[in-house]
C-alpha cells in the first residue's frame, strides 16, 4: 500500500509539473516534449487507478499520435513565434479571468455529476459486477448511453480535420494538379492523333 501511495504521489507530481511546463517553456519543441511526459504520467496514474485500458489508450492515441503529430509540426513549420507572442501581456488579464471562470464552471459540474452517480447508486442499489472488466462497462455505457454525444464527438473531429486540411492547403505556381474530373470527361479523340506515314516516313 505504502509503494502505490508513494507512486501516485510521485506520478500526479511529474504530471502536474510537465504540464506547467507546457505553457512555460520557451520553446516549442520542449513544451511538446512535456506534453508526451505529462501523458505518460497521467497513462500511470490510470493504471493505479485500475483502469489499464484508458492508460493504453492514452498512451497509443495521444502520445503516439497527437503529440508526436504536434511535434513534426512544430518541427517542420516556418512559425514566427515571436511574432504569435507580441500584445501577450495585453491579453493577460481577460485571458486569466476567463481561464478561472472556466475553472469553476468544471469544479460545479464534476461536483454535481459525482454528487448525482453517488445518489443514484445508493437510491437504486447498483454496483459493477465482480465479473465485469473496466473495458466492457466502458464499452457498454459509450454505446447505449452516450452514444449519441460519441457520435457527435466524432463529428466535431471530423470538422476539425478538415478545417485543418483547408488551412493548411496551399496551391503552388507552376505545380501541375490532378483533375479528375477532367480525366473521366475526356476522350479518346482529345488526347489520341492518329497519324498515318508513308512509305519511308518515320513520324
Amino acid at each position: 500500500m505504502f509503494v502505490v501511495t508513494l507512486a501516485f504521489y510521485l506520478f500526479a507530481t511529474v504530471t502536474i509539473g510537465s504540464a506547467l511546463m507546457v505553457i512555460s517553456a520557451r520553446n516549442p519543441v520542449h513544451s511538446v516534449l512535456f506534453l508526451i511526459l505529462a501523458f505518460f504520467s497521467a497513462a500511470a496514474l490510470f493504471v493505479l487507478m485500475g483502469a489499464e485500458f484508458l492508460a493504453m489508450i492514452l498512451v497509443v492515441v495521444y502520445v503516439g499520435a497527437v503529440a508526436v503529430l504536434f511535434l513534426f509540426v512544430v518541427m517542420m513549420l516556418d512559425i514566427d513565434f515571436r511574432e504569435l507572442k507580441q500584445g501577450f501581456l495585453q491579453y493577460l488579464p481577460l485571458g486569466v479571468l476567463i481561464g478561472v471562470v472556466l475553472a469553476v464552471e468544471l469544479i460545479f459540474v464534476i461536483g454535481s455529476v459525482a454528487l448525482i452517480a453517488d445518489q443514484e447508486a445508493l437510491a437504486e442499489g447498483q454496483a459493477l459486477p465482480l465479473t465485469q472488466g473496466n473495458i466492457e462497462a466502458l464499452g457498454r455505457v459509450l454505446y447505449t448511453q452516450y452514444l449519441f454525444l460519441f457520435q457527435a464527438a466524432g463529428l466535431v473531429l471530423l470538422v476539425a480535420m478538415i478545417g485543418a486540411i483547408v488551412l493548411t492547403l496551399r496551391h503552388r505556381v507552376g505545380v501541375r494538379r490532378q483533375k479528375v474530373s477532367d480525366q473521366v470527361s475526356r476522350r479518346p479523340e482529345d488526347v489520341v492523333i492518329k497519324v498515318r506515314p508513308g512509305v519511308g516516313e518515320g513520324v
